[in-house]
């Protein structure tokens, strides 16, 4: 019996989207209000899913707790109340799209969490805008 969990967390973090191929002006044209260079921040809502089978002696998918824990180490201990462009490695010299925020998020997890499970990101930028990332 295959099933899904879910863990649902918070953090908040200010960025930037720009391209530094680009002119200001083409910036300004693709990313509009985004592109501020005092930066802009968002409450982010993520979530994570992993779809595996019951385990008969504990009735986990996988153990929340340790979803949690794993969530917190990799994703909000760094980016929590973080400028993502400035105070992260992970995107000096990458554009922090949701797009590209939900990638990174995967292979963190994807890197400590077994390939027995699926695994899915869901990355809310606003309440009406979010990306989905399954691998």
């Amino acid at each position: 019996m295959k099933l899904t969990i879910c863990r649902k967390e918070h953090f908040n973090a200010a960025h930037r989207l720009h391209n530094p191929a680009w002119t200001d002006e083409q910036n300004s044209d693709v990313f509009g209000l985004c592109n501020n260079p005092n930066y802009h921040g968002h409450n982010y809502e993520l979530i994570v899913k992993l779809t595996g089978t019951v385990d008969p002696e504990t009735g986990y998918v996988y153990d929340m707790k340790k979803l949690s824990d794993l969530v917190k180490e990799e994703v909000i201990n760094k980016y929590d109340h973080r400028n993502l462009n400035l105070d992260t490695e992970d995107f000096k010299q990458l554009n922090p799209t949701a797009e590209n925020i939900a990638v990174v998020i995967w292979n963190k997890l994807r890197d400590r969490i077994s390939p027995d499970y699926d695994l899915a990101v869901i990355l809310y930028e606003t309440e009406r805008n979010f990306v989905e990332y399954n691998g």
